[in-house]
């Protein structure tokens, strides 16, 4: 694990950096996030998946942790988030007009792309391979890009 201890410091220290960014955008424009139904569910998937690269980074910095646990940590972990972020997007998705749908399709979509690779990669440290490492990388990348989109949309787009 220790060849991969400064990618998880530097990916845990930007996730909480970008989920500050998320509460500010947030604070600054709550009420026009409050008068859009979709919006605070959103805010929230965004905050999830932060919190998501902020927790595993954590569990794989922990001293002598096996693969095996290090798997069950993960696998927990990705699938709350996989679980409430499904949740609220099929929500979303249901509760929008039709001409929106595409949109929140493609919303529910990337959702699933970042966080699936969380629940692969804990697959294979449950099996103790660290094969499931690199299946981390692109479930964090995903989930940066997510969460950046939705901050651009909390902080600029909804001021258009």
């Amino acid at each position: 694990m220790e060849p991969w201890s400064n990618y998880f410091i530097a990916t845990a220290g930007g996730a909480a950096a970008l989920a500050g960014l998320i509460f500010v955008s947030v604070s600054l424009n709550l009420k026009k996030i409050l008068s859009m139904k979709q919006l605070p569910g959103r805010a929230l998937g965004s905050l999830l998946l932060l919190i998501n690269i902020l927790i595993t980074g954590s569990f794989c910095l922990v001293p002598g942790i096996t693969l095996f646990w290090l798997g069950v940590e993960i696998m927990a972990c990705g699938g709350i988030v996989w679980v409430l972020n499904t949740r609220m997007d099929v929500r979303m998705f249901r509760d929008i007009e039709a001409e929106y749908r595409p949109h929140y399709l493609q919303n529910l979509i990337f959702t699933q792309v970042a966080v699936l690779p969380y629940l692969t990669g804990g697959i294979f440290l449950l099996s103790g391979s660290i094969t499931g490492l690199y299946w981390l990388v692109p479930g964090i990348t995903l989930s940066f890009i997510k969460s950046l989109l939705d901050a651009w949309v909390l902080l600029v787009e909804i001021n258009r």
